[in-house]
């Protein structure tokens, strides 16, 4: 009786730890780094962008990119990611707020932002000193990589952007002259800046003018009369797009005819919406052309218009990108393990996504073609 007794106790406590192994295994699936059998990889990915203030266009368009990309993922199977997402109001200091509350969160694999270039340098040496992955879509100043092993971009630099982009209307135009106007309190802008006049310096045009201004403002008179009485044969502007898309149009108005060449800033449908008919003549440097016949593009375009009621601009086709680029190295991850995933993350070649064939280069910093584009007739095309 007493052997019966104990082969059923050992019986038992064989199916209790069978049951608590099991079980085990389920609770690791959902609060899941992974699932050891090689089912979905789930994965949380904080979002630091710039929803409310003056230029809530980028973030919304960047935002809406994830998502898009998000619910493709997730339906693919392979990988699961929640989105957390944070408002930094365009404010380095919001942005670092909202950037601390999801690195304390250790369910947070990776953030994505912020948008602005200022932001991103509040951000991102705290992120690498926590050794969380951070991923900017939008940060295109000179310097962004270099902050730490852990800071990435998939936003083509303005020091690559501007000078494709000066190169090709001094071509076209056969400028020697020319004026410069950028805002002076934003990282972005000043890089910018700073690249033009280095970019006009080594190709030897002659500059004429240079004229600064400041977020917010809305009077650029002053800078223009200048400008105008210099007789630039092109005016290199940095600005985002709502003090860009303003100069343009005041420029217009007062009779000022040559071309523009903008910094990414200019790189959003609010130019033209605010602008209007003063934006033709713009020449820019992308990584995205809408209106290409990609069949890539074309169904980006498509999924987006359909959930969106509008066309994506280059914020959402990067933004789109930079979630794929992160599913792709939680995959060969193969877990959500921070260390782990910024190991694949650095390892990223030859992807093909939506805006062509990208990688990382050795600091983290982008290696893919540049297209330039121009307003004409009230709509971005091809540079010819």
């Amino acid at each position: 009786m007493k052997g019966i007794f104990q082969k059923s106790f050992t019986l038992m406590l064989v199916l209790m730890l069978c049951l608590l192994t099991a079980c085990g295994g389920s609770s690791a699936g959902e609060e899941g780094s992974t699932n050891s059998n090689g089912g979905t990889i789930q994965a949380k990915i904080g979002v630091v962008s710039y929803l409310t203030g003056a230029g809530a266009a980028y973030g919304e368009a960047i935002t809406e990119g994830l998502k898009l990309a998000q619910s493709e993922i997730n339906e693919q199977g392979e990988v699961n990611i929640d989105l957390v997402i944070e408002d930094s109001a365009g404010e380095a200091e919001q942005a670092l707020s909202a950037a601390q509350k999801l690195m304390n969160d250790e369910e947070i694999l990776a953030i994505i932002g912020p948008t602005l270039s200022t932001e991103f340098f509040a951000v991102a040496p705290e992120a690498d000193l926590n050794g969380i992955s951070i991923m900017g879509t939008s940060t295109t100043a000179e310097g962004i990589p270099e902050i730490g092993d852990y800071v990435f971009r998939n936003s083509i630099p303005e020091a690559l952007a501007i000078p494709t982009a000066m190169e090709k209307a001094v071509e076209r135009t056969g400028a020697k002259k020319v004026a410069l106007i950028y805002g002076n309190d934003d990282v972005l802008t000043k890089s910018g800046f700073d690249t033009m006049k280095k970019t006009a310096e080594e190709m030897g045009l002659e500059i004429l003018t240079i004229e600064t201004f400041q977020k917010g403002q809305s009077d650029y008179n002053a800078q223009l009369t200048k400008i105008k009485n210099a007789d630039p044969d092109l005016i290199l502007a940095s600005a985002l797009y709502n003090e860009g898309a303003v100069i343009m149009d005041q420029a217009r108005k007062m009779g000022i005819d040559v071309p523009f060449v903008g910094g990414n800033g200019f790189n959003s449908p609010q130019v033209l919406e605010i602008a209007g008919d003063a934006a033709n003549g713009l020449i820019v440097a992308t990584p995205w052309f809408g209106e290409s016949e990609d069949p890539k593009v074309v169904e980006f375009n498509k999924k987006y218009e359909e959930a969106y009621g509008k066309l994506p601009d280059q914020f959402a086709a990067q933004s789109y990108d930079a979630l794929y680029i992160y599913a792709d190295a939680l995959k060969r991850a193969g877990e959500a393990d921070r260390e782990l995933f910024h190991e694949a993350l650095a390892e990223t070649k030859n992807f093909e996504g939506l805006l062509g064939n990208f990688s990382f280069d050795e600091i983290g910093d982008v290696v893919m073609d540049v297209k330039v584009v121009e307003i004409k007739d009230g709509k971005f095309v091809e540079f010819q």
